[in-house]
């Protein structure tokens, strides 16, 4: 996949929070969990690639729980 010249290609695990709207421990679980790969380059670092392919991978699921993904169930209004 090209990459132009000012797109980043490796992600901090505080601009992978915020790209997902969500905290940074949160993104430490998906990594210890394997659900996100990430490589150890003195901090984590996640490949952008890696992160659009959790976000198919896992659309229409329920990550709240990091050890215990299922599928997003809707519930009907009441």
């Amino acid at each position: 996949m090209p990459v132009a010249q000012n797109e980043k290609i490796l992600y901090t695990v505080r601009e992978v929070s915020e790209l997902l709207h969500t905290k940074q421990g949160f993104v430490y679980e998906l990594i210890r969990a394997g659900l996100l790969p990430a490589l150890k380059l003195g901090a984590y670092k996640v490949r952008r690639e890696a992160l659009y392919k959790f976000l198919e991978d896992n659309e229409g699921m329920d990550l709240r729980d990091p050890a215990n993904v299922s599928t997003f169930v809707r519930q009907a209004a009441e």
